[in-house]
């Protein structure tokens, strides 16, 4: 019985034969888990490098890009020294008109202009200017201002005064013209010469007194 005893105390420990299948399934699952995390970073690396390209591409394409503001008239009013000879040998006209001009800056930073000078025209004769005032227009805003004009149709030959009354009586049509030069200023670091043109047409209607048909270019 002795011996019996001591063979059963003596007998091999059980060895289990799946422990290194297992071993090597917990080492496989850690090496998915740890190539699934690379994944996740070089996805979310690759995500933000997108998102930082988009994000300069539209400051690129919008904020940092130049326009050219642009000069306007936007409405005129006249005093009482408004006259007009519609009929007769010698046809004329003669008034002072305060007209509002305004410099729309659609870009992300200043603009800042130099002095400059608007004219008018009746076709191809000038009838009057007035000076453009030096100053600086905000980002995307528009600055306006009034200048005071003397028109007068002197150096209008009279058949062209005759000619527009007789086929279009009551109405004046001028053009005004200007071009002020300045400078672009973007976050105080990024600057460009930028001139702004003014080509506009508008017709002054005689009974009423008033601006009519303004249109700018």
């Amino acid at each position: 019985m002795a011996g019996v005893g001591e063979k059963a105390h003596n007998a091999p420990p059980q060895i289990n034969p799946y422990g290194r299948v297992d071993e090597e399934v917990a080492a496989v699952a850690q090496r998915d888990a740890r190539r699934r995390k690379r994944i996740k970073c070089f996805a979310y690396l690759a995500a933000f490098v997108v998102f930082q390209a988009a994000v300069i591409l539209i400051f690129g394409l919008t904020i940092m890009k130049f326009r050219t503001p642009r000069l306007r008239v936007r409405s005129a009013a006249f005093d009482d020294t408004f006259t007009v000879v519609e009929s007769g040998d010698t046809p004329s006209f003669s008034m002072r008109m305060v007209a509002e001009l305004g410099v729309r800056n659609a870009n992300f930073g200043r603009y800042k202009y130099r002095d400059g000078t608007v004219e008018f025209y009746y076709g191809a004769t000038k009838v009057g200017e007035a000076p453009i005032p030096r100053a600086t227009a905000k980002a995307r805003s528009t600055r306006k201002f009034n200048v005071t004009v003397d028109l007068s149709s002197a150096g209008v030959p009279a058949g062209e005064l005759t000619s527009q009354f007789g086929s279009s009586p009551g109405v004046i049509p001028l053009t005004s013209r200007s071009t002020v030069r300045g400078k672009v200023e973007i976050m105080r670091i990024m600057k460009k010469n930028k001139s702004s043109n003014m080509n506009c047409t508008m017709q002054i209607d005689v009974q009423s007194r008033q601006l009519r048909q303004l249109s700018c270019r």
